[in-house]
């Protein structure tokens, strides 16, 4: 029986049949609700539609608003076109989920004279009765798709609250058919997760730790997500720093049973909802926390201190806490606070070449306001050095002792975990051959596949075979200290500390090892540095550190470089001047070597000529010089002057030499330069030093 709502000028626009699945899931396994969604082609033929069409597009997406429908907007497009007759589903929550999506369609389609179809009926949008059981029907879908929701929110909340919930387990975890969490029984796993919370505690840093999985080549597990029950369930991949992170940061290693540590966000853009998934919550606000709910590779109180060094380590998160020391020139970064408004001083290095540390209130920086204090940091540095040093004094003989130990102990660890690998590839190379040869052997398109299999794993075999090889090669050739040794260099702890070869890394984490920040502040009555030192425990030390007066600094250069330059100004060229010092020894009071540029700011500030080659006065060449008008080498003059046939003076030891131009002129020089080139080396005395002559300069 024809239904009178149905008329031609309907059947001579085409009908579309929208099919939809909210899930991959049910896309993969509901495939019975596939076949009636595409079976509406069929019932749409038999009502008499001409032209069919099937949007399929949107097979795996929910309808509740929150993602992407490309087919709904492409149907919504149809229907605005105005050649569509009938919109069919298999029921109307196919079509929406949400209200606003529901009654968007059902306007439109009443606008363009449309019908909305199912097996149950037929509706059009522009009869006040179907419009009133289109919008209850709409209305019911969107309340039953809240609450299914609802309801199985809670439902996973209790269970989670009893620790009961099964989810997928991090890597080294697994669950028992009880449904009990229990340690991994591979052993290769164990010991790769526990090596990366040793490495972390004894580098610090999870770049570290990262950087050295990668330096020795050591492979990190990770869960196999195909659907191949018979496949292996662990995979093994070079390391990546976001892996490491994870594993350092979740609790379940540390024994705890947590769930709910992200949440969903839903923002608005461009008119549509959209949701977002992984945003990280705070501890306090987790659904569920149950701590000792099962066996950890490390204990929560280690857990607790590996979450505050990460803190510390995220230099641009931690705003108002102390930080790790990352390496630099100054022992106190990241330890300094101000002892005015409470924010963290900020280090930075001026200075040629970054080498002096300075300290001042973030207060300017992050608000523009004026700077609280700011100093420089050599002397602090200085200062709680002694400090530290005086306080670890006692434990030093202890602590090299134990140093003995951990060297030998960590190069064991990386080769635990290579030998733990080779361990497993040589299995798989049994595995492998076993199956190679269970085959037929006349069935060579299998054998063959299994023989490549088979010659691959033992591949594998030999290049494992070869690192560990190498590793242990290498461990012999790396000279381990004895305990001797260690023991006379923590009798000199002082010179051992204050070494260049000493790593500022190392220095600041044993600053953080003992204190927990430095309140700092000044006095500026009595022009000094108020430190108060927070010491691990609860103890508190106050220093007071002098600072420089006005016009005065604590590198000043030593007096015997103002007397040299007062007395070659004027003589020599900067550069030879500049020369002259370095060989001597000396420096500037910044430590850093001379040259002309600093000769000539010294002259000027002590107010000496410049060297004038036109000033009156006899004549003076130079060693070269010299040389060029006699005709002869540099050695040959020096062997002149040694043997005080040439006059020449030095206004320094190690200064050039002066020699006048009569003197290379007169008779006697001349002679004794032709017998030299006539005639072989005569034995040299020794009444000059033969160090002044070979380092003099021209």
């Amino acid at each position: 029986m024809t239904n009178p709502k149905l008329t031609p000028d309907h059947l001579r626009r085409k009908a579309i049949i929208y099919i939809r699945q909210s899930t991959p899931t049910q896309v993969l396994y509901n495939r019975e609700s596939q076949r009636r969604q595409y079976g509406l082609a069929d019932y749409a033929r038999s009502l008499g539609f001409e032209e069919v069409a099937t949007i399929d597009d949107d097979l795996g997406r929910s309808g509740c608003g929150l993602v992407e429908r490309p087919g709904f907007e492409h149907l919504v497009a149809e229907i605005c076109a105005g050649q569509v007759g009938a919109v069919l589903c298999i029921e109307a929550s196919r079509l929406a989920r949400n209200g606003r999506d529901w009654h968007r369609l059902i306007e439109l389609c009443g606008l363009v004279n449309a019908l909305v179809i199912d097996p149950e009926g037929m509706y059009d949008p522009r009869l006040i009765n179907d419009r009133l059981l289109l919008g209850l029907r709409g209305t019911m879908n969107e309340y039953e798709v809240n609450l299914f929701r609802q309801r199985s929110l809670e439902a996973i909340r209790q269970k989670a609250q009893r620790g009961e919930l099964q989810f997928r387990l991090p890597i080294g975890y697994c669950w028992t058919l009880a449904g009990k969490i229990e340690i991994d029984p591979d052993l290769r796993v164990q010991q790769v997760v526990r090596l990366v919370f040793e490495k972390l505690g004894e580098l610090g840093s999870v770049r570290q730790v990262f950087l050295g999985f990668r330096r020795e080549g050591i492979l990190l597990p990770a869960l196999n997500l195909n659907d191949d029950p018979l496949g292996p369930r662990v995979s093994w991949k070079p390391a990546r720093y976001g892996t490491v992170l994870k594993i350092v940061s979740n609790p379940m290693y540390a024994g705890a049973y947590a769930f709910g540590k992200t949440e969903v966000r839903t923002s608005v853009v461009n008119g549509r909802a959209r949701k977002t998934e992984g945003h990280q919550k705070p501890r306090e606000s987790w659904a569920v926390l149950i701590k000792d709910h099962h066996a950890g590779y490390i204990s929560w109180e280690q857990f607790e201190r590996n979450q505050v060094l990460l803190s510390e380590n995220a230099y641009m998160q931690s705003r108002m806490g102390r930080r790790s020391g990352r390496g630099g020139r100054s022992l106190l970064a990241g330890l300094l606070r101000c002892g005015r408004c409470g924010r963290m001083l900020n280090v930075s290095y001026k200075g040629r070449g970054g080498n002096r540390p300075c300290f001042d209130c973030r207060a300017m920086i992050n608000h523009g306001l004026k700077s609280c204090i700011r100093f420089s940091g050599w002397r602090p540095d200085r200062a709680v050095s002694c400090e530290i040093l005086r306080v670890i004094e006692g434990s030093a003989v202890e602590a090299a002792l134990e140093a003995a130990g951990r060297m030998t102990q960590q190069d064991a660890e990386w080769r635990r975990a290579l030998d733990l690998e080779l361990e497993q590839a040589r299995y798989e190379a049994r595995l492998a051959a076993r199956r190679y040869e269970a085959v037929d052997c006349d069935n060579r398109l299998v054998a063959s596949e299994l023989e490549g299999r088979w010659n691959a794993a033992l591949e594998k075999v030999r290049e494992l075979e070869n690192r560990m090889q190498e590793a242990k090669s290498a461990a012999q050739a790396r000279p381990v200290p004895g305990k001797e040794a260690l023991l006379a260099l923590a009798e000199d702890l002082p010179g051992v500390w204050n070494a260049p070869e000493t790593d500022m890394r190392l220095k600041q984490r044993i600053a953080r090892i003992l204190i927990l920040e430095i309140v700092a502040d000044l006095d500026e009555k009595a022009n000094e540095i108020v430190l108060i030192i927070h010491w691990q425990g609860g103890r508190h030390s106050e220093l007071h550190v002098a600072r420089n007066k006005t016009g005065h600094h604590g590198r000043c250069t030593k007096v015997e470089v103002f007397d040299l330059v007062s007395q070659m100004a004027g003589q020599y060229r900067d550069e030879q001047i500049a020369g002259t010092l370095n060989r001597l020894g000396l420096r500037t009071g910044a430590g850093n070597s001379w040259d002309a540029a600093r000769i000539r700011a010294l002259r000027a500030k002590l107010d000496l000529p410049a060297f004038d080659p036109a000033r009156p006065g006899p004549v003076m060449l130079s060693l070269d010089q010299a040389a060029t008008q006699l005709g002869t080498c540099r050695t040959s003059v020096r062997r002149l002057i040694r043997d005080k046939i040439l006059p020449a003076s030095q206004v320094v030891p190690f200064a050039p030499w002066q020699i006048s131009e009569e003197a290379v002129k007169s008779q006697t020089v001349i002679d004794a330069v032709k017998k030299m080139q006539m005639r072989s080396h005569a034995p040299r005395p020794r009444d000059v030093d033969d160090n002044q002559l070979m380092f003099s300069m021209s």
